[in-house]
């Protein structure tokens, strides 16, 4: 099967098709400190492909999550590099996927400070903090210099990344976080240079992709993004301006020759997805698990088929360390078990267990 096959993403040399989906795990704690258990997590599952990380928070505001890890301080830095580490240790590949979770947060999360986002547009619902569930403040709406104080802020992460011994970087334009806000009509109502048409919308996407290439290399920076997912109020329902807005930021991120294009869709051979493919002009990374798990056989038909040249997979990865031989070998798969996702022990963390050698 071609999805066993090596390939390259970029300089990211990866063993096999199969890439570990970014995701949310919250065992770093209240400092955001990778620990031993997350560096066993982590080596556990060097046999996949490339590994993204979990969603890692570029500032203290970008926090989106109690117990998620960030890349700010020394301490945080030396606990992915031994994360970083003990994935190369068993021949593995990994990125950072880089996370600034703009409105999707509290100030219970960021240490009292007021989120941030495109707009001063609250989501409509309530947030896990760690306090509790509380209903999503008012953001604060970024101002043109503060905008632009975003893009520094992803390639101090970036580069710090690196420093950590990390492969590359992965920047989060999906799911309703910050870069994602920017995208929508809906969450971004601004009339500036940021706001107010397709090209503009992109920009600060375009602006961030360009400034963390020129800074550790375009071949070592992918980027993650949902079309029309319409999640945590990102709405992109109107298919001619979503169509509109993906089509500007293919053609700002073309020229910079990035390592991959990761696109979380449902129907990941529509025009939609395949146009942009063709328009960014690299790698096209799939996911189509978000409400459905991906399973063996449809990740090998997508590569089979030529529409991804590497396919992410989140649960089945979660469950079993040892995916890849257990797909490879068609053998039996243990089944995740959601009530442990986001607890903090290593109950459903670390200890699935390997098929028996």
């Amino acid at each position: 099967m071609q999805l066993f096959s090596p390939t390259t993403l970029g300089a990211l040399a990866l063993s096999n098709r199969v890439v570990m989906a970014p995701l949310t795990r919250m065992r770093a704690g209240v400092s955001g400190e990778p620990n031993d258990m997350m560096v066993e997590y982590y080596r556990q599952r060097a046999s996949i492909g490339l590994i993204v990380s979990e969603g890692v928070f570029t500032s203290a505001v970008s926090r989106s999550n109690p117990g998620q890890p960030g890349i700010t301080t020394d301490a945080q830095l030396a606990g992915w590099r031994r994360v970083a580490d003990a994935v190369h240790a068993e021949g593995g590949t990994i990125v950072m996927q880089l996370m600034h979770g703009g409105r999707v947060s509290h100030e219970d999360t960021t240490g009292g400070l007021t989120p941030v986002a495109p707009s001063a547009i609250a989501i409509n619902g309530q947030t896990y903090t760690p306090l509790g569930k509380k209903a999503y403040p008012t953001p604060h709406a970024l101002t043109e210099s503060e905008a632009g104080d975003i893009v520094t802020e992803h390639v101090t992460a970036a580069t710090r990344a690196i420093e950590a011994g990390f492969d590359g970087v992965e920047l989060h334009s999906a799911n309703g976080y910050l870069l994602h806000e920017f995208l929508s009509p809906v969450s971004n109502v601004r009339t500036d240079s940021y706001g107010g048409s397709p090209d503009k919308r992109a920009r600060l996407v375009i602006d961030v992709a360009t400034a963390v290439a020129a800074a550790i290399g375009g071949d070592r920076v992918g980027i993650r993004i949902s079309p029309s997912h319409n999640i945590q109020d990102v709405l992109e329902e109107d298919a001619d301006v979503t169509r509109a807005t993906y089509d500007a930021l293919m053609t700002g991120l073309a020229p910079l020759g990035l390592a991959y294009l990761s696109v979380l869709h449902a129907q990941p051979d529509s025009d939609l997805v395949q146009d942009l493919r063709a328009r960014f002009g690299g790698p096209l990374v799939i996911n189509t698990g978000f409400s459905a798990v991906t399973g063996r056989d449809e990740a090998a038909e997508l590569i089979e088929a030529g529409t991804a040249d590497a396919v992410a997979v989140g649960r089945p990865v979660i469950a079993n360390p040892d995916l890849v031989g257990r797909w490879k070998d068609n053998a039996p798969v243990n089944e995740a078990d959601p009530s442990t996702f986001y607890t903090p022990t290593a109950e459903g963390y670390t200890d699935y267990p390997a098929l028996a050698s």
